[in-house]
């Protein structure tokens, strides 16, 4: 019988040669763009977009003066990127002197490889090992997968993310410290996850008497949750120290939102609203935001994503709330939602043969599509990924 972790690598396997497939042909047919030439080769292809930034990251670092736009306004700058990804990739290039381009796809590749075994774990945590698999499958070509093989950070965020969501559900909170001080330096995580834990403190701690929480745990958990929200705080505070700015990490990410609706303050919770007016006008905006708000705080109490526990909810919920107080949503949306995968668990209950091989399809029709919105070039691009 073929153990668990090979129809794992089998699934995984299968469906990088299905995105590859697809990736390859967009590829062919790409013109000349700022990143590439017609027609690039995979390597190249798979570094565009934030892959050129975290490139800068690791060949010269972060600077210590920041670029300042026409209008006095901090301008677009390495200080948005994360150390973690480019400084793992910077030091493979130094141990096996390949270049940026194959280094970066190839961690890109090991970590996506990761994931899907531990997202099996988690997922048979809390489902039957059937429904864990399709999980798996539904991850591996999910819509955004292409990225997993791309110069970006997130294959190797969503493993430890993933690994911090399986110790967490198994109560192993000593070794969170060192996942969530990865996985914090990655992508922007720490206050989410550190949300996500104070949550688990006070369920736990309210259901004591069906569950033990002693003191002695009570304050380890407890004290992970404090480090997760200091290690959310990290970044920034490198941002300030080596620039002398107090909101340099603030006003980086500010600029990416700029070309849409102008300079403004960070206000929390205030993005989506603006964002959904720029969309779709007032007061419709507005409208639709709210009821994506509620219909996402639905989705949480479903009996599908129930079924997932309590722990793995409460992820959601914070993370789904971290990005409502800090994100402007645009076509990075997409990529934005990728740390809310443990839904795939809900997706995959139905044992109905049609029902998976058709939400198979539609998922990879969906790599298709979402390569074409966000990753190919054509022209005057202005949807990134």
């Amino acid at each position: 019988m073929t153990p668990w972790w090979g129809k794992v690598v089998v699934v995984w396997a299968l469906s990088r040669l299905i995105t590859t497939s697809l990736v390859l042909v967009l590829a062919s047919v790409q013109g000349p763009n700022a990143w590439t030439g017609a027609s690039p080769k995979y390597t190249d292809f798979a570094t565009m977009w934030d892959g050129r930034w975290y490139n800068i990251v690791a060949a010269v670092g972060y600077p210590s003066v920041l670029p300042i736009t026409e209008t006095g306004q901090i301008g677009e700058n390495a200080w948005a990127f994360m150390p973690g990804y480019p400084v793992l990739a910077r030091l493979l290039m130094e141990v096996t002197n390949f270049p940026w381009a194959p280094v970066a796809v190839f961690v890109s590749v090991a970590f996506s490889l990761g994931t899907a075994l531990l997202f099996y774990r988690l997922m048979a945590r809390v489902q039957p090992s059937n429904t864990a698999l399709f999980a798996v499958v539904l991850f591996c070509v999910a819509p955004l997968s292409p990225i997993l093989q791309f110069a970006y950070a997130e294959s190797m965020y969503l493993f430890f993310l993933t690994l911090a969501l399986y110790l967490l559900l198994e109560r192993r909170y000593r070794m969170l410290y060192p996942a969530i001080a990865v996985m914090a330096l990655t992508r922007p995580s720490g206050l989410a996850f550190a949300l996500a834990l104070g949550l688990h403190v006070i369920y736990r701690f309210v259901t004591r008497s069906r569950d033990s929480f002693p003191v002695r745990e009570r304050m380890l958990a407890a004290s992970v949750a404090v480090f997760s929200a200091l290690m959310g705080l990290a970044w920034p505070v490198a941002a300030w120290a080596a620039t002398g700015d107090v909101m340099a990490y603030t006003d980086t990410e500010l600029a990416w939102r700029a070309p849409y609706i102008g300079y403004q303050e960070l206000v929390p919770f205030t993005a989506w609203f603006q964002s959904g007016v720029w969309w779709l006008g007032s007061p419709w905006g507005i409208v639709v935001v709210t009821a994506l708000i509620l219909a996402f705080a639905l989705l949480l109490f479903t009996p599908a994503v129930r079924r997932l526990g309590i722990d793995l909810r409460l992820w959601l919920a914070s993370y789904g709330l971290y990005l409502l107080a800090v994100f402007f949503p645009q076509s990075s949306t997409f990529r934005l939602l990728m740390p809310m995968f443990s839904l795939l668990g809900a997706a995959a209950l139905p044992r109905s043969r049609v029902y998976r091989v058709a939400i198979v399809v539609l998922f990879v029709a969906g790599q298709w599509g979402w390569l074409l919105i966000c990753w190919g070039v054509d022209g005057y691009d202005w949807t990134p990924p």
